[in-house]
């Protein structure tokens, strides 16, 4: 009889102090977390991983074998694999996207007046996003210019004959690219609604045909429905400029009431931060013997509201559960996506209250507490006098708030990494061309995603990120992966001068920045297609995404979004490096499709890469080869320049 593995301790789980410290008050309390549950889900179904098990008609489920190639209705792995492939990213974005279709009508909504207690937060924002769509300016109300701007939105979810307008905020010869291989979107809706039709039975059985709609579907996404939300969101809410604040269970404190806001869309978030800095609200916690009240974020909510409140990160997604096991935790609200719905069991040993507020996202065993925008103000109020009251209920024995936390500067959007880069009067892109072309800066590198209980959390992450600095490539990081180095204390320009190599350290220093720009949720993806738009634009490095010397990696990812996110930016030209693999080995085809063909029809592929240092080699050798083709490791002569030559550069 096989001897059954004994359980990985919390030091070989998890990266952080804090969370180690919770994992073992878990075990001794007797409550289990995803940690505990990850090692009962430990022998996973070998066609689930390989993608060939197929349930979409009730004459399966099917699994293809080499006894078996084929299903009942014929179908082979490759066209399996591609289905599945395609409904993940069906789902990741959908998911995105009607987060930014939420966006779209609240600031349709604000604009028609409908929503007292929001505003046009950022008319800067506004002017200047309506130009890139040639909606007049001049002699207009603001709510006028905002109305028509949400309509052009919702319009692209609308869309049945036109291709994205939003599209052509891509460089010219990327969309030429998309055009050449046939994958620019129309309307978000139809992209999704046709990607389910595709993969219904009996409709599309080539693996290419399929493959090149996930594509095509990824990119109303990324070009679409995730950058009209980040759009949108600056609108409503201010474009994100540079904010101290602090991360991990820590922030957490003792004798306050703490509320915690976890999922990702920022309008409940937004109001729960104006509510809790209200006197009233801050007189009424007292009375019920707190000093005071303590909001903090989990997941893409917590980045949406640090970037442009600098409310302080409680952690990131495997850390949802811990939280609550500090004891300390009156109320966590939570909305849309990455909530485990195991959160009303691990809080029905403490005194928590998990309350759900979106219609579309109800848990058994929550509270569901529907959030109206159109009375924002009141309906947070309720909720946050609903975790005062709830203070009184606490186990003092229970409660344990570890003490780690470190210091994070975020809050880099790309309007603000143009100012600190040129100044008030000449923002632009420029210094970063110039430091990438003469070799200070190699290349810049995406680190994106989430948290995956496969793996030590944080740690190829973190791995990944120290070594790539060390190598002079500036780091762009969202979601998950960006409060990873926020817990870590390395969001700081002190990184720069402590860890970074000569040639970075020099461009962080002279700028004042930290050598890893956090760029927001995950939604905010976008924003670093977005940074490197801005570096084709400048000159001097490509006219098309896939010159740039630039790589995105998800090393911990998990989620359909996480697919999606993967594919819009290989669309894009990106090279994408996997720290996880998908769930493809069961297609050789469509593993090829997805990385040498999609590197000859779009510049860029997947790579799935395990080992965070053999990571690091992959991406420095992507970067170098970019560089080489764009000729920019030749060394310069010296020249001495006389007067004509100085006018003339």
């Amino acid at each position: 009889m096989a001897k059954e593995r004994e359980p990985l301790k919390p030091e070989e789980l998890v990266s952080d102090g804090a969370s180690i410290k919770m994992i073992n008050k878990a075990v001794e309390e007797g409550v289990n977390t995803c940690f505990t549950r990850g090692e009962t889900q430990e022998n996973k179904c070998k066609f689930g991983i390989d993608g060939v098990c197929c349930k979409i008609c009730h004459m399966g489920p099917c699994r293809i074998t080499p006894k078996a190639p084929r299903g009942t209705c014929g179908a082979d792995a490759d066209t399996i694999v591609a289905r599945n492939f395609l409904r993940e990213v069906a789902a990741g974005a959908a998911a995105h996207s009607d987060h930014g279709r939420h966006l779209a009508l609240q600031l349709k909504h604000v604009a028609q007046g409908k929503c007292a207690d929001y505003k046009l937060t950022d008319i800067k924002a506004l002017h200047r996003i309506a130009a890139k769509f040639a909606i007049p300016i001049e002699d207009r109300e603001d709510n006028d210019i905002a109305l028509e701007l949400a309509e052009l939105f919702i319009g692209e979810f609308n869309s049945q004959e036109e291709y994205l307008k939003i599209l052509t905020l891509a460089p010219e010869k990327t969309r030429q690219m998309w055009e050449k291989n046939n994958i620019k979107p129309k309307g978000i809706d139809r992209m999704v609604v046709e990607s389910m039709h595709r993969t219904h039975m009996g409709v599309d059985h080539d693996y290419r045909n399929i493959l090149q709609h996930a594509f095509r579907t990824s990119l109303a996404d990324g070009w679409g429905g995730a950058r009209l939300a980040s759009m949108c969101g600056d609108i409503l809410f201010g474009t994100p400029a540079p904010v101290k604040s602090e991360a991990n269970l820590g922030v957490l404190e003792e004798k306050n009431v703490n509320i915690i806001v976890h999922g990702h869309e920022p309008s409940l978030s937004e109001m729960m931060a104006a509510v809790v800095n209200d006197p009233e609200i801050k007189k009424y916690a007292k009375t019920v013997g707190a000093e005071g009240i303590t909001l903090a974020g989990l997941c893409c909510t917590a980045n949406e509201i640090l970037m442009r409140r600098g409310v302080k990160v409680a952690g990131n997604f495997l850390q949802q559960e811990l939280a609550i096991i500090t004891g300390a935790v009156e109320m966590m609200v939570v909305d849309v996506q990455c909530v485990m719905p195991s959160l009303p069991e691990v809080a029905s040993s403490y005194h928590t209250e998990i309350v759900t507020t979106s219609e579309i996202a109800h848990t058994i065993g929550a509270t569901h507490a529907v959030f109206d925008e159109k009375n924002a103000y009141e309906s947070a109020k309720k909720l946050v006098k609903r975790a005062i009251d709830n203070f009184k209920n606490r186990d003092s024995a229970k409660v344990a708030v570890p003490n780690e936390s470190k210091p994070l500067v975020a809050g880099f959007s790309v309007e603000t990494i143009k100012h600190m880069l040129g100044g008030v009067f000449r923002a632009s892109f420029r210094p970063l061309n110039d430091a990438i072309i003469q070799g200070r800066i190699r290349g810049v590198v995406g680190i994106v995603g989430c948290n995956n209980i496969k793996t030590k959390t944080d740690s190829y992450i973190n791995t990944l990120t120290k070594e790539l600095i060390k190598r002079n490539v500036l780091i762009l990081k969202t979601g998950c992966a960006a409060q990873a180095s926020a817990k870590a204390g390395k969001l700081t320009p002190e990184t720069a001068l402590e860890e970074a190599g000569f040639g970075l350290r020099e461009v962080c220093e002279t700028v004042g920045m930290p050598p890893i720009l956090h760029m927001g949720s995950c939604v905010d993806n976008c924003r670093i297609l977005d940074a490197a738009t801005e570096i084709v634009h400048e000159g001097g490095l490509g006219e098309i995404l896939a010159q740039v010397p630039a790589v995105g990696v998800a090393p911990e990812w998990m989620s359909e979004k996480a697919v999606t996110i993967g594919c819009y930016f290989v669309a894009s030209g990106v090279d994408v490096i996997l720290g996880q693999p998908f769930h493809t080995a069961g297609s050789e085809n469509v593993r090829k499709y997805l990385s040498e063909e999609a590197t000859e029809m779009f510049g860029g592929g997947f790579y799935e890469i395990q080992d965070p240092m053999d990571a690091v080699e992959k991406i420095m050798e992507l970067i170098e080869s970019a560089r080489e083709n764009l000729g920019i490791n030749k060394k310069s002569e010296r020249k001495l320049l006389d007067m004509k030559d100085r006018r003339e550069l």
